[in-house]
């Protein structure tokens, strides 16, 4: 029977029931329906709509409720009810008959999904953060093992300057942390209870709210009925952290596939993150990465989605926003399941240190070191860049890299070089002058090497 059934005199028929019943998604929140209601159980007990022993019934009866479902919560899916509340309902009434019926004085269903809701969210966002650290765990790994390893670095996806490998690591580190940090900020956002706001003007007992947050594990209670109902912000800002963390993951794997190629040859992934061709044999595809790649977008959809569904709603609750859940429910697993696998991908990966070198030496990737030491010698930067654009013009002409060029040749262009240049041109010596404060030296990316390990540990 539905919840809502005693207002009408026929029912709804199955195309709108199908249309309507939310159950074969909101399955997933049959935990966190049960906690949430012997919570409830708990403050009505206080108020003294039940007593202690229908109390301790209806909590006998939830826990027995709790342990059946997580047997085979997907099974709920399949039973018939409109939803995860109606059906956790049902079968209380089943196991401790009519007093069933009393819990859900003084609870609407919009405060109880609201509430499920969240504490989901809090659940599964801890386990994203976990995902996080782990994946930032690899990379740091992968960074200490190729200190030294020097790797071009790329604009426009032309060959610019050399970096260590170690600094292309870190960048993402970086990023990573950036995800963590706003998601939790979200995580905080989110953990306000709306527990005991009602429909939307509140409840007619008077509970105490702040007790039922704490005994949920939230940080307060919601200070606005109308709001609390109807807020779903914490879900478009999981949403937000989720999509631009695959953003993130996006890049790392673009960056990995295109090192992978055979064409840049810089690292080889392992067998267990790749896959064959059924018609061409010599093939190893980097799949894991290039799914990673892809399901940014089912991620980013989801966000999209969850905004212009929002978009314009009135006060209070409507049942637009029962569309909340399944973008959720899919972007979050799917964020957790793509930080495993980068994660996969970057601990078996080899680095082929030779390759990488070799091109961070070719593409005239020192031609800015050039520039700042004719700077050294008094020559203006904008001056000197036009040189050095020249000298690379001559160079490739010649077939010849920068440092391959004769001091004659050099001196033809300008007299101010002098046999000094070629320490300069040194691709180690192009690493170690990046001193300053986030720079590509040795000594900078040693330190962040370590705050990123302390920040890890911590």
């Amino acid at each position: 029977m539905a919840l809502w059934g005693g207002r009408f005199s026929t029912g709804p028929d199955q195309a709108f029931k199908q249309f309507n019943d939310s159950l074969p998604f909101d399955y997933q929140l049959v935990e966190q329906d049960i906690v949430g209601s012997i919570a409830w159980a708990g403050a009505l007990k206080q108020v003294e709509v039940l007593t202690n022993e229908e109390h301790e019934r209806i909590v006998n009866g939830l826990n027995t409720l709790l342990e059946d479902a997580k047997q085979a919560p997907q099974e709920i899916a399949h039973s018939g009810y409109e939803d995860i509340h109606s059906y956790v309902e049902a079968k209380l009434i089943e196991i401790v008959g009519d007093l069933g019926k009393k819990l859900h004085t003084g609870r609407s269903r919009n405060d109880q999904v609201v509430t499920d809701f969240r504490l989901w969210s809090r659940q599964t966002a801890q386990q994203v953060l976990e995902a996080i650290n782990q994946l930032k765990v690899e990379i740091i790994a992968l960074a200490e093992r190729e200190l030294g390893t020097i790797l071009p670095g790329f604009t426009h996806l032309q060959r610019a300057q050399p970096v260590l490998f170690s600094h292309w690591c870190l960048a993402y580190v970086e990023m990573l942390e950036r995800d963590a940090s706003r998601l939790t900020g979200a995580i905080e956002r989110l953990n306000e209870c709306p527990l005991g706001c009602g429909a939307l003007a509140g409840t007619a007992y008077p509970v105490d709210r702040e007790k039922l947050a704490q005994e949920l594990g939230f940080n307060c209670a919601t200070r606005n009925s109308l709001d609390a109902v109807s807020d779903r912000d914490f879900v478009v800002e999981l949403l937000s952290c989720a999509s631009i963390s695959m953003m993130h993951l996006s890049r790392l794997a673009e960056d990995l596939i295109f090192y992978n190629s055979g064409e840049a040859g810089f690292i080889e992934l392992s067998d267990n993150v790749t896959s064959g061709s059924s018609l061409m044999p010599q093939k190893k595809n980097p799949d894991a990465l290039e799914l990673i790649r892809g399901k940014t977008g089912r991620v980013f959809g989801a966000f999209s989605a969850m905004m212009m569904t929002l978009k314009a709603l009135p006060l209070a609750y409507n049942k637009d926003m029962q569309e909340d859940k399944e973008g959720l429910f899919d972007a979050l697993p799917t964020w957790i399941a793509s930080l495993h696998m980068a994660q996969a991908c970057i601990g078996g990966l080899k680095v082929n240190a030779e390759a990488t070198l070799a091109a961070a030496k070719g593409g005239h990737a020192n031609a800015t070191e050039l520039a700042d030491y004719l700077v050294a010698k008094n020559i203006p930067f904008r001056e000197g860049h036009h040189i050095v654009g020249q000298l690379v013009q001559l160079a490739i002409s010649q077939g010849k890299n920068l440092e391959e060029l004769t001091l004659d040749e050099f001196q033809g262009v300008c007299p101010q070089i002098d046999n000094d240049v070629y320490a300069r041109l040194e691709i180690a010596a192009c690493i170690a002058a990046r001193q300053a404060l986030g720079g590509t030296s040795l000594p900078r990316v040693t330190e962040a090497l370590k705050s990123a390990k302390s920040l890890t540990s911590s």
